[in-house]
């Protein structure tokens, strides 16, 4: 039986908690032995971030009746022995809804009324806007309770044509696509925007999040939803059903806002759901099994896939198969099938890019931790050549060698001046990341994006428009790269200059790579060129249409522009450290090569004595050289087999990381 989902992310996120487990006692054993410098505070403090759990968002997208709520409640509430998003006939998910865990929370479910379409907020905005949202409480002891109130996300209201106009539920060039109006003159539209789950169920405290989202009509009423969470999400499972096909709306949710091919680092799963009802007690297994081949076929060739790209699922019947306890429905349902294929998606995916970049941490951590014992083991072969060369010398050569060290002393202080000028060519350099990354000038270029599009008339240059703002945007980032890369080799010429003078083994730190930010911006334009097909072309002739596409275009480049300042202040921060703690080195190395001076003349330690010291914190420096050696290995060992996860978590625990061991006189 393959693997599923839950049992792969339940031992992902295990490895990561003991894996930080394992990084906590190596970073206190470096504190506790003076080797937590900010070289090594900056490895350990990225590689605490990367084992960190992350949320990961599974988002589950089709039209209206497809199962998309059957099928999360049969992957991931089944245990609740019963349906927990509404599934039942006629009554079907209205508003997106994450599902997802903050501890910092209680168990609540938050509804944003559907009139704030009417206000030009982006929907982020609005989730710090705690009064804006309608909150219910959840029991989530109680699945009649729990079920009971997620009923809530099937409400709707009735309005008439030219509010349902506003809202985005009603569009005069594509009539087909229009509610149908009532006898009052009314059309019934979602009474929510947008839904909060917040409970406590075990993968979701792990860092899932999960996204239902409801049919064509809604999802392109929000832009927001396309653009920024179903764009953003890490899985994508698409679901059409196997009693309908592939219809128009089906087609038109894959072609407008899944882009096929747009995002290819991403999982996106096909599910052909309900195929229960292809079976038969009056066709042989055979002949059942060949009609749902067929249906695959169809719904392949419709969506421009293979045939094995798509997966025959029964959401229903897995559902029961896994409450009922039956083993042969459950494989008979798919949802097997489908559960390892996610599993491989994102957890095996994901895996890979983190075993990757933690090996590169620990690269980085392990040549910085070298750097520093081979910067003692020089501190303490220039103290025992000082010392022996003491022998017969009288009190005036003492004295001489005191006066030669205290002049050292007294140039590398003048010295730290120069190494501190680097902070202040740093603030310069440093301005013109901050002036490319100004949000005032994001959101000037919001405006002029806004007003652009609001002129009347249908909008044929919008992708012109767009392509222009996003290489402006490119320059901006590479502007950023360029300075960061200037920044990078200023360091390098002091840094050398630093160490002719001084023998200082101070090594640039290398600023964060945009290239992330870069593809992101990247995909980001693809989402909103890919967005302005001939369907949302219509839609762009509403004002508060286009208002919302540019809100939630600003609030994705605001999200882009705030991780780059933050690295660009963490790196900044890091290198400044790196300053300071170098100072710190070396002063600690003129005070140890004074103080046998000083014992020595002051009668309270004989040449002997100090060199067997010295000889002494040799061999400790050595010992916790191989310590660190064998602990890093550990590690590595650890990232390399997540699969050992427990078993090593247990011997490291049994290890007992020795606790402080002096190296200092």
């Amino acid at each position: 039986m393959p693997d599923t989902f839950n049992t792969q992310w339940t031992e992902q996120t295990a490895w990561r908690r003991d894996f930080s487990f394992l990084l906590k006692l190596l970073s206190r054993w470096l504190k506790d032995n003076g080797l937590m410098e900010a070289g090594v505070q900056t490895s350990i403090q990225r590689l605490a971030h990367r084992a960190q759990a992350s949320k990961v968002m599974v988002a589950f997208v089709a039209e209206f009746s497809r199962g998309k709520s059957e099928m999360v409640n049969a992957l991931f509430f089944a245990g609740y022995g019963r349906r927990i998003m509404p599934a039942n006939a006629g009554r079907t998910t209205m508003c997106p809804a994450e599902i997802g865990y903050d501890r910092q929370s209680a168990p609540t479910l938050r509804l944003l009324p559907i009139e704030t379409r009417l206000q030009p907020q982006a929907l982020n905005d609005w989730r710090d806007k705690p009064e804006a949202w309608t909150t219910f409480e959840l029991d989530v002891h109680s699945a009649e309770q729990l079920a009971s109130m997620l009923e809530r996300l099937t409400d709707t209201v009735h309005v008439t044509p030219h509010q349902a106009q506003l809202l985005g539920f009603w569009h005069r060039q594509t009539p087909a696509d229009n509610p149908s109006v009532d006898a009052q003159g009314l059309v019934e539209v979602p009474k929510w925007r947008h839904a909060l789950v917040n409970c406590p169920h075990p993968l979701l405290e792990q860092g899932l999040v999960i996204l239902d989202t409801p049919g064509l009509n809604a999802i392109g009423a929000e832009p927001e939803l396309t653009l920024d969470l179903i764009d953003q999400a890490d899985a994508v499972v698409f679901i059409v059903g196997a009693d309908t096909g592939v219809t128009g709306s089906d087609l038109a949710i894959w072609q407008d806002h899944l882009r096929p091919g747009a995002d290819a680092g991403r999982t996106k799963l096909v599910v052909l759901n309900k195929i229960d009802t292809l079976w038969d007690e009056l066709r042989s297994p055979n002949q059942v099994q060949a009609q749902i081949e067929a249906q695959k076929r169809h719904a392949a060739q419709a969506l421009r896939l293979e045939p094995t790209e798509v997966l025959a699922v029964s959401a229903q019947k897995g559902l029961v198969a896994k409450i009922s306890g039956n083993s042969d429905l459950l494989e008979q349902s798919g949802l097997l099938q489908l559960e390892a294929a996610l599993a491989q998606g994102i957890v095996g995916g994901r895996r890979a890019v983190l075993r990757a970049a933690i090996a590169e941490d620990l690269a980085t951590l392990h040549a910085e931790v070298e750097r520093l014992i081979a910067l003692r083991r020089g501190d303490l072969a220039t103290q025992t050549a000082e010392v022996d060369g003491l022998r017969g010398k009288s009190e005036a050569v003492l004295h001489q060698l005191r006066k030669h060290i205290g002049q050292e002393q007294q140039d590398f202080e003048r010295a730290t001046l120069q190494m501190r000028a680097v902070k202040v060519v740093h603030i310069r350099l440093f301005q013109g990341v901050w002036e490319a990354l100004d949000p005032r000038s994001l959101a000037l270029e919001m405006v002029e994006l806004g007003q652009t599009l609001a002129q009347p008339g249908l909008k044929l240059g919008a992708k012109r428009v767009y392509g222009e703002l996003f290489h402006r945007l490119r320059v901006r980032l590479q502007r950023v790269q360029a300075t960061a890369d200037e920044i990078r080799e200023m360091q390098g010429a002091t840094f050398g200059q630093i160490r002719a003078q001084w023998g200082l083994a101070l090594q640039p730190i290398a600023p964060p790579s945009l290239d992330a930010c870069m593809m992101e911006l990247y995909l980001t334009e693809q989402s909103h060129l890919s967005y302005l097909g001939l369907r949302n072309l219509l839609r762009l002739q509403q004002p508060e249409f286009t208002q919302r596409m540019v809100s939630a275009l600003s609030s994705r480049l605001a999200t882009i522009h705030a991780r780059v300042r933050m690295d660009a202040e963490q790196w900044r921060n890091a290198v400044d450290a790196l300053l300071e703690g170098e100072i710190r080195l070396r002063r600690s190395h003129f005070a140890n090569r004074l103080a046998p001076l000083d014992a020595i003349g002051n009668a309270t330690e004989g040449l002997e004595q100090r060199l067997l010291r010295i000889a002494e914190q040799q061999q400790t420096l050595e010992s916790l050289a191989l310590k660190f050696k064998e602990q890093a290995a550990y590690l590595a060992a650890a990232n390399q087999d997540h699969q050992d996860h427990k078993m090593r978590a247990d011997q490291g625990a049994g290890l007992q990381i020795p606790s402080r061991v002096s190296i200092h006189p």
